[in-house]
């Protein structure tokens, strides 16, 4: 409804799940690492937990993407069940024939075994996934439990991970369940987003759905908004959703701090209190109707997947929020997971494409465990690789410093696929393997759900929620730099880089350019505000390497670009 409006390729907010919006905090990669690692555990029971909203089932379905060749899984969404509906469930799920009609608890579990040891046999490892595991009744517990019992001399035959809200750490915590609490060899509890991570995923979503012009929520909402969704990812969704409807009813392209107390007022019924009572004011009817009907849809849609989606954004990270969070207690799950899944073969091929050769089709890692041989492990070499799309030579051990030379800049960041999207340029990603070794590799093109990674002659193409599992946000890349530039500009600068910002800024507003060596002015801060609000930048008024990229971009200054055009063929120009 609101879209056009706000000139949106599509509603940023929406309850279905799509991986090009998927955003994995730190947090939310640790979580991720446990599931993996009950794939190759041996045995017991790993447990997931978490809020309603904080993220569980988009978590389950970047692990379900991630699952080796060599693993059967059987996924269970609808826990509600008897003991023999969960078997007939995990038999089904693993494709298993009965011998006899109308079987009965025990004939199930004799079929399930010579299942498990035939697959044992032939080296693959069989996982079950329970979501939604605190609505499983207690017997049906207890016969899960039983199940681990299913082993060889060597190890067990099934690895379950349950998945659930905080109730079912309660649950396990029963005397009656003892036994099976004593199964679980790894726990990890997911908590709600940080403010700045709260920031981020609001602006890398309103980015993913195509804003082009100043974001509808500025920085100073951003402490309300966290306030006001406790972090919950769901709970931004559902209130910046309603919020854009609120806006978009009185007509205002910006979402003010009123619009977002009615909207929270409307969808969060038990944090009205007397201060937010006196704000409340009624809606125009149009919207009052229209947000019923999102909620209706949000209601029938709230079960079918998560809204927790891709990336991080431009706000910059403060680790500061992020250590208010509640710590996880020391567990050394994570670095088991590193090693246990850790193989030593070499990647896969890729398979050729229509008019590629094999050799530009040889795979840059290991999608299932980050091992690689054509990866690079130094930082430098990885660097000066980018040095032919800005037509340099970058070869030594100071690239960056060789760069600089030319008016070629280095840019490290943390802004995650969000910021390559935003800046639009070769880059190299910083990868880590699952023994927490970095690599590098080149990032040649960005789609919708693929990134597009090269070193040398091998190309590889990988599904983006793949790659979350190594990019933990880092990477490198290069632009270009007017003479003089050093670091930031900011109010009271002068020299050629101010003269050059000034003057592309003022042709950017349709105002005259300044008179060369003028200091940076309030006029010029003022255009740089706005600029970084049409951009959906941070906006402190401060041209540093991203606000500067974007400017080099407006400009039309020749610069390397993501997609097709990144080819050999153009770093050979």
């Amino acid at each position: 409804m609101y879209t056009k409006f706000f000139r949106l390729a599509q509603a940023p907010f929406s309850i279905s799940p799509d991986p090009r919006y998927l955003f994995m905090s730190e947090r939310h990669r640790e979580a991720l690492a446990h599931l993996l690692y009950g794939v190759d555990a041996g045995g017991g029971v790993v447990l997931l937990t978490g809020d309603i909203g904080t993220g569980k089932t988009t978590i389950c379905r970047c692990f379900l993407e991630q699952v080796p060749a060599n693993c059967n899984v059987a996924y269970i969404f609808n826990p509600k069940l008897t003991v023999i509906e969960l078997l007939q469930s995990i038999c089904e799920e693993f494709h298993v024939p009965l011998d006899k009609p109308n079987p009965g608890v025990k004939d199930h579990i004799d079929v399930l075994n010579r299942f498990l040891l035939a697959a044992h046999a032939e080296g693959r490892s069989n996982v079950l996934v329970i979501d939604e595991a605190q609505n499983l009744s207690a017997d049906v517990l207890e016969q899960l439990r039983l199940l681990t019992n299913l082993e060889t001399s060597e190890r067990k035959l099934l690895q379950i991970i349950l998945i659930g809200q905080p109730e079912l750490r309660t649950i396990l915590a029963r005397p009656d369940l003892e036994q099976l609490a004593q199964r679980v060899i790894a726990h990890y509890h997911l908590t709600a987003l940080s403010e700045d991570e709260t920031a981020s995923y609001i602006q890398h979503r309103m980015a993913t759905a195509g804003l082009t012009t100043a974001s509808p929520f500025q920085q100073p909402l951003m402490k309300q908004i966290h306030r006001l969704s406790a972090g919950v990812p769901r709970r931004i969704n559902l209130l910046c959703d309603r919020a854009l409807l609120g806006a978009y009813a009185k007509g205002s392209h910006e979402v003010d701090r009123g619009t977002i107390d009615e909207a929270a007022s409307e969808l969060f019924i038990h944090q009205r209190n007397g201060k937010d009572g006196e704000k409340r004011r009624r809606w125009p009817a149009v919207a009052t109707l229209a947000a019923g009907l999102a909620l209706i849809a949000a209601a029938w849609l709230v079960n079918e997947g998560s809204l927790l989606h891709n990336g991080s954004a431009n706000a910059p990270a403060a680790s500061a929020s992020t250590a208010e969070a509640p710590a996880e207690p020391s567990n050394p799950v994570v670095n088991v997971v590193r090693s246990v899944l850790l193989e030593d073969s070499p990647p896969a091929e890729a398979a050729p494409q229509p008019g590629e050769s094999p050799a530009t089709t040889q795979a840059i890692f290991s999608v299932k465990n980050g091992s690689t041989r054509t990866g690079l492990r130094n930082e430098a070499e990885a660097i000066a690789q980018l040095g032919p799309y800005w037509r340099l030579d970058l070869a030594g051990d100071d690239p960056c410093g060789a760069a600089r030379a030319k008016n070629v800049h280095c840019h490290r960041s943390n802004g995650g696929i969000s910021e390559l999207r935003q800046l639009d340029r070769p880059a190299m990603l910083k990868l880590y393997d699952q023994s927490n070794r970095p690599f590098y590799a080149m990032l040649a093109g960005l789609s919708d759900n693929t990134a597009s990674l090269q070193v040398g002659d091998a190309r590889q193409d990988v599904n983006l929620l793949t790659l979350a599992r190594f990019f933990r946000s880092e990477f490198i890349t290069l632009w270009r730099a007017p003479s003089g530039f050093d670091d930031t500009i900011e109010m009271g600068d002068h020299g050629p880089a101010v003269d050059w910002f000034a003057g592309e800024l003022a042709k950017l507003h349709g105002a005259k350019p300044p008179a060369p060596d003028q200091p940076f002015t309030q006029k010029t801060l003022k255009q740089v505000r706005l600029f970084q609000q049409a951009h959906g930048l941070f906006v402190d008024g401060v041209i540093g390497p991203v606000t500067a990229m974007h400017i080099n971009r407006a400009a039309g200054v020749d610069e390397p670009r993501l997609g097709a055009q990144a080819t050999t063929a153009q770093r050979a120009e």
